[in-house]
């Protein structure tokens, strides 16, 4: 579903992602972690075509995101962690503008549209009437994933999917993200919450400069490296160790 060989991109004198290669199955949950500039993003802004790879390419079921960008496009859906949308207009009128771009009618994107109010716990009034500017990052967080969602596409890419979503609708979206797996989805879900990537996703691949740490199971992870959390592990891979010994100290040094 997903077919990723060796994809590169260099801005500047930084190589953000190097030669990046991974395959995603149909069913599949895959967690995709790195710390602050590993170049997650960046490899899942190429993955969509919103930048041009230098090097290496990037398939969604077959289709050559470079190549057939319209065709690729078609076939997923995307959720950046901007959260951006046009705030000039209503939830309904941005939602009614995603699903034209699909080809899908106002007819038949209502009921899709009334699915997912919902499913998210969202006033119908609200997203009639209020301009998008004035909802809450929470709100904005539920359209923009009802907007990717909209046209049931085959493949999901998810970049901190969960930021700004009360408890609840988290709750509901994790479940929704197994029920769509279940049903041959791919999902590509980058965050920074381990514990989260831990209990949902099959997969987990690690990067950091831009490159691929490991890639595995979250079990056959943790037997490998013998680490007992995720949590554990990323900070061994990433160098990111002995955090808590310099949170103590820093603290030590704000006191009087």
């Amino acid at each position: 579903m997903i077919s990723i060989q060796r994809l590169t991109k260099i801005f500047g004198a930084q190589l953000a992602v190097d030669q990046l290669s991974l395959d995603v199955p149909p069913g599949q949950i895959l967690g995709l972690l790195g710390p602050n500039g590993a170049g997650k993003t960046t490899t899942l802004k190429m993955v969509t075509g919103m930048l041009a790879p230098d090097a290496g390419t990037a398939l969604i079921c077959g289709v050559d995101i470079v190549k057939q960008p319209l065709e690729a496009k078609r076939l997923l859906g995307f959720v950046p962690d901007s959260g951006a949308v046009y705030e000039a207009l209503t939830g309904l009128e941005f939602l009614l503008m995603v699903a034209a771009l699909y080809g899908i009618g106002e007819a038949e994107a209502k009921p899709r549209i009334r699915q997912f109010l919902d499913f998210f716990d969202l006033d119908e009034r609200t997203l009639q009437s209020k301009l998008l500017g004035a909802y809450s990052k929470g709100m904005r967080r539920k359209i923009v994933i009802t907007a990717a969602l909209l046209h049931n596409p085959k493949v999901v890419l998810l970049d901190e999917p969960l930021d700004g979503l009360d408890a609840n609708a988290a709750v509901g979206f994790k479940a929704l993200l197994e029920t769509l797996a279940r049903e041959g989805k791919t999902i590509v879900y980058s965050s920074h919450v381990l514990d989260v990537v831990e209990r949902v996703c099959h997969r987990v691949a690690i990067i950091d400069k831009g490159k691929l740490l490991v890639d595995g199971t979250p079990a056959e992870l943790l037997r490998q490296h013998g680490a007992a959390t995720l949590e554990e592990l990323f900070t061994r891979l990433t160098g990111v160790a002995g955090h808590e010994a310099r949170a103590a100290e820093f603290a030590k040094n704000l006191l009087p």
